[in-house]
């Protein structure tokens, strides 16, 4: 936006002032000078200035030359006007500088007067000249208040009927004038940094706290290796993780709820050049829609309604590290569009915020549910798809990891017996038939809390039974629910190689093939496939994509 007012050239100030009016001047120029706050410069004012200089009421206005505006900054705290029911929505609206009369105060080395039902004629006229009139108010002198070539605000003021006219013209009101805008330029600056040590601090804070937890998590997740198993698909899940770790490639984990996704995200993150900084995790599942964009991406203070303070958002707490995106498929289509474009774009921006930042961050995701589905189905963006599924791991579930079991358990055991100060050393045979024989639909969180339960509840050093459920309630579908049909192992099997297939969209051999994911030979699952009657004909779905039947 051109400006219509131009930069004063830089005058000497002539004072035409008496020896009394210099005293005066000075001892005024004092008590404006000790002004650090508003509450300092308003008392300054009115304590001495509003009578010597004839004012009724006064208001200054700071200019932002960043907006091309003017607005509010200190009123009189005593006014009358301010009973009024409109009188903070105005003191708190900002207006064009070129608006016809601040520019005319700013363009003027002297006081400027006006008369309000003149300017109210207008058509173009800004809206506190309305205010104005309608406070009664006939005439208004504005006085531009410079320090150097720089302007820092408007002194407007209502003259006293019975104050002396020259009064504002004189050297010694000028002198005031000069003392005044020095004052505001230094009180805008503590405001200023006050502001940003307030910000800066906070940040601090907030850091803190973020990383602290951040870190508190990744040390009781990958210290205490957790990732336990020795079955082929476990081994093919290592094997890729390890592939995978030391690149900035994007990492897709796939798998049912309590596989351990978190577990092997941290385990990625650990191995990765970027370890030394923490882990930062968002669950998307538990945002509100509505918070969503504010948690991933931050805000600046004022930009919604309850935003009282600048937040960063996990993107930029992320930055030159890791940031896990747990339970992507949970995301709503809208925000699912704005994550797609930071992740293209790589860089950010708050809500309210006037830029777009920068990141540097490496991408893992995680998810519960068939995401292709998600896709026919019109539930998951097919680009955000492709983006996030550059390199998958799929976690088995624990019912196809029998071998895995026994060595979950006394994890666990030895685990818990030092967390919870209990001498419990092994299971008994009932317990092991009864942990080979029960299915986990929970999978590894499942177990876990079973046996912290098994170990509470144990009596000697021997686990005898593994008290699956306290309550009807507590079952899951089993082998333990009479009302439900349970699914044979081979029904299992048969699922879960489907949905294997699917997520290859029926590619079986090679690095991203369907084998390579099940940590098995070609020939082992094509045999399979022939053998569990799985078709290998394929479904196109309305969208362009494709899954095995």
């Amino acid at each position: 936006m051109n400006s219509t007012y131009t930069q004063p050239s830089r005058t000497q100030v002539h004072l035409s002032i008496n020896d009394e009016q210099k005293n005066l001047l000075l001892s005024y120029s004092y008590s404006i000078a000790q002004a650090r706050s508003k509450a300092d410069l308003s008392s300054a004012i009115n304590d001495r200035l509003k009578r010597v200089c004839g004012m009724k009421d006064y208001l200054i206005s700071t200019i932002d030359e960043a907006t091309h505006t003017h607005g509010s900054f200190l009123i009189n705290a005593n006014s009358h006007y301010a009973r009024r029911a409109d009188f903070k929505e105005m003191m708190n609206a900002r207006f064009c500088i070129n608006d016809g009369l601040a520019n005319m105060v700013l363009n003027s080395a002297d006081p400027v007067p006006f008369s309000i039902a003149g300017q109210a004629k207008r058509c173009d006229a800004p809206g506190y000249v309305a205010f104005w009139r309608a406070m009664g108010i006939s005439k208004i002198v504005g006085v531009a208040l410079r320090v150097g070539h720089q302007h820092i605000g408007i002194l407007w003021i209502e003259p006293d009927k019975d104050a002396d006219s020259e009064i504002l013209t004189g050297g010694f009101f000028k002198g005031v004038v000069a003392q005044l805008a020095i004052a505001l330029a230094n009180i805008l600056a503590n405001e200023r940094a006050a502001a940003h040590l307030k910000e800066i601090a906070h940040y601090k804070q907030q850091l803190a706290e973020e990383r602290t937890y951040s870190q508190q998590q990744a040390y009781n997740t990958v210290s205490n290796k957790e990732v336990i198993g020795n079955s082929p698909q476990m081994l093919e899940v290592f094997n890729r993780v390890e592939r995978v770790a030391y690149s900035d490639t994007t990492v897709l984990l796939l798998g049912e709820t309590g596989t351990g996704k978190e577990l092997i995200a941290q385990a990625i993150h650990a191995a990765s050049p970027r370890k030394n900084r923490p882990m930062i995790k968002v669950n998307c599942a538990a945002l509100p829609a509505n918070l969503v964009e504010s948690e991933l991406f931050g805000h600046e203070k004022g930009s919604f309604t309850g935003a009282t303070e600048r937040r960063i958002g996990k993107f930029e707490l992320a930055d030159n590290s890791t940031l896990f995106l747990d339970e992507v498929g949970e995301l709503p289509l809208e925000q699912q569009a704005k994550l797609l474009r930071a992740l293209q774009e790589r860089e950010i921006e708050r809500i309210g915020g006037k830029s777009p930042i920068k990141v540097n961050i490496r991408i893992i995701a995680a998810t519960n549910r068939d995401l292709l589905k998600e896709v026919a189905a019109g539930r998951f963006r097919s680009d955000l798809y492709y983006r996030l599924n550059v390199f998958p791991i799929l976690l088995p579930p624990l019912r196809l990891r029998q071998t895995d079991l026994l060595p979950l358990a006394r994890f666990f055991i030895k685990k818990f017996s030092g967390k919870l100060n209990r001498k419990v050393e092994g299971l008994s045979k009932k317990a092991e038939q009864e942990l080979m024989a029960y299915d986990w639909p929970g999978n590894v969180r499942e177990l876990e809390h079973v046996f912290e339960r098994c170990v509470l509840m144990a009596t000697g050093p021997t686990i005898k039974e593994l008290n699956l459920f306290t309550d009807a309630t507590d079952k899951p579908p089993g082998k333990y629910c009479s009302n439900t049909a349970v699914q044979t192992l081979e029904e299992n099997e048969r699922e879960h190689i489907c949905h294997v297939l699917r997520l290859c969209n029926g590619k079986i051999s090679g690095y991203f093939g369907a084998a390579g994911l099940l940590g098995v030979p070609v020939s082992t699952l094509n045999s399979k496939i022939v053998k569990l009657n799985i078709a290998k004909k394929q479904k196109v779905f309305s969208n362009g994509h494709q899954a095995v039947l």
